[in-house]
C-alpha cells in the first residue's frame, strides 16, 4: 500500500518533480503574497499569505517552523525518539500514550483503511521495510514469499486501536512486532496543522502546503481563489493536468511515476498493496482527491492509488468521493475523475 516512505514522497511531490503542487502558475498570480517556505520532515512546505504584513513574516516563521517540529517528533519513523518510534519499538500491549492530534490522524487512517477494504493500511511498515522505502535499507535481492508472508503476519489493521481514558488518547497493538507507519498521512496532519495556525493568528486567506498535501481558503492579493495545478506524471514541471479553485477544501496526490528503484532487473514501485505484500504492478499512477481536510485527502489517495484505477472509481462513487486519476497506458496518460471532482475544476473538461 505504501507511497509515502517517511515523508520521502513529500520532496518529490513539491520539488522539481510535482504531481501536485501550489504551484508555479498561482505564484504568477499570487502578486504580493507573503511567502514563507522551508524545509521540514525531508520535504518542503510552503505558505503563501494574502493581506499579510511583511512585519509578521518573522514571528509566524517561528511559529509555523515551531509546529512542524513538534508534528516530526509525534510521527517520524526516522527519528528513534520520536512517539511513533517509541510505540513502535515498544514489545507488549499495554496502552501508549499519544497526542490528541495523533489519535485523529490514526482513527481517520483507520476508518479509511476498512473503507478501502484494507488497501489503505498504516499497519504496513513491516513490508514497507522489507521493500526499502522506509528507514531500512534497500534489499541486495528481491525478498522471498517467507519473507513476504513473515512481514504481511505482522500487520492488520484489526490489531491496532486508539483507547480513550480520562487523562487522553492512549494507542495499543495486540502484536509486539507491529510497525505503524504514518508517513502516509503525514502531510496532509501537517498542513492542516498549518492551517489551524493562520487561522489562530486571524488569517484567512491563505495557501498552505507540506509535500503535496494542500488546504486553502479565502483568496490570493489579486481577489481571485487560489487554484492548485495538478502536474502530469512527466519530467516536465511545466505540464499542467489540470486546475482546480479548492474552495476551501483539502487536496492530496499519490503518485508511483518517480519513487522506485530496480532489483533483480524489475522497476518497484513504493506503493506496497498489503494484500499481496508485493508493490503495485498496475497502470494507474497519479491519484488525487479533494476532500474536508488534507488528512483525509491524504488517507483516500493513497487507498485509491492501490486499489488500481477500476476499483478505486468504484469505491469514488460509492462514497462520493471527489477524485482525479491518471493511468499510463503506453507513452500515453489518460485521466479519469468523478463527478464530485469535476466541480472543483476551473476549466471543467
Amino acid at each position: 500500500m505504501f507511497l509515502k516512505p517517511s515523508y520521502l514522497r513529500c520532496a518529490l511531490l513539491l520539488c522539481s518533480v510535482t504531481l501536485l503542487s501550489a504551484c508555479d502558475r498561482n505564484a504568477a498570480e499570487q502578486g504580493d503574497a507573503l511567502v514563507i517556505e522551508g524545509k521540514t520532515m525531508g520535504t518542503f512546505y510552503r505558505v503563501s499569505l494574502a493581506g499579510v504584513d511583511k512585519n509578521r513574516e518573522a514571528a509566524l516563521r517561528e511559529q509555523i517552523e515551531a509546529q512542524l517540529k513538534e508534528d516530526d517528533h509525534q510521527l517520524s519513523t526516522y527519528k528513534e525518539d520520536s512517539v511513533l518510534s517509541r510505540f513502535n519499538q515498544y514489545q507488549g500491549n499495554v496502552p501508549q500514550p499519544i497526542s490528541a492530534g495523533m489519535a485523529d490522524a490514526i482513527v481517520t487512517s483507520v476508518r479509511i483503511g476498512m473503507l478501502t477494504g484494507g488497501a489503505m493500511d498504516i499497519t504496513v511498515g513491516p513490508l514497507v521495510n522489507l521493500w526499502g522505502f522506509g528507514p531500512d535499507k534497500q534489499p541486495v535481492k528481491t525478498p522471498t514469499p517467507d519473507e513476504i508472508e513473515a512481514a504481511r503476519k505482522l500487520t492488520g489493521l484489526q490489531h491496532l486501536k486508539v483507547v480513550q481514558q480520562s487523562d487522553g488518547q492512549y494507542l495499543q497493538k495486540d502484536l509486539p512486532g507491529m510497525y505503524v507507519d504514518l508517513s502516509t498521512v503525514g502531510e496532509g496532519y501537517a498542513t492542516d496543522h498549518l492551517a489551524r495556525l493562520m487561522e489562530g493568528n486571524g488569517i484567512s486567506n491563505y495557501l498552505v502546503s507540506v509535500g503535496g498535501a494542500v488546504v486553502s481558503r479565502g483568496h490570493n492579493p489579486k481577489g481571485n481563489p487560489w487554484q492548485v495545478a495538478i502536474q502530469k506524471p512527466t519530467d516536465k514541471e511545466t505540464a499542467v493536468q489540470a486546475i482546480v479553485d479548492l474552495q476551501g477544501m483539502g487536496i492530496s496526490t499519490s503518485g508511483s511515476y518517480r519513487n522506485y528503484y530496480e532489483l533483480d532487473g524489475k522497476r518497484l514501485s513504493h506503493i506496497i498493496d498489503p494484500a499481496t505484500g508485493s508493490p503495485i504492478t498496475h497502470k494507474l499512477v497519479s491519484a488525487t482527491v479533494i476532500a474536508p481536510t488534507a488528512l483525509e485527502a491524504d488517507g483516500w489517495d493513497t487507498g485509491l492509488m492501490v486499489l488500481g484505477t477500476r476499483k478505486a472509481l468504484a469505491l469514488a462513487e460509492k462514497q462520493h468521493l471527489a477524485v482525479y486519476l491518471i493511468t499510463k497506458e503506453g507513452d500515453t496518460f489518460k485521466s479519469y475523475m468523478s463527478p464530485q471532482f469535476k466541480a472543483y475544476l476551473k476549466d471543467p473538461q
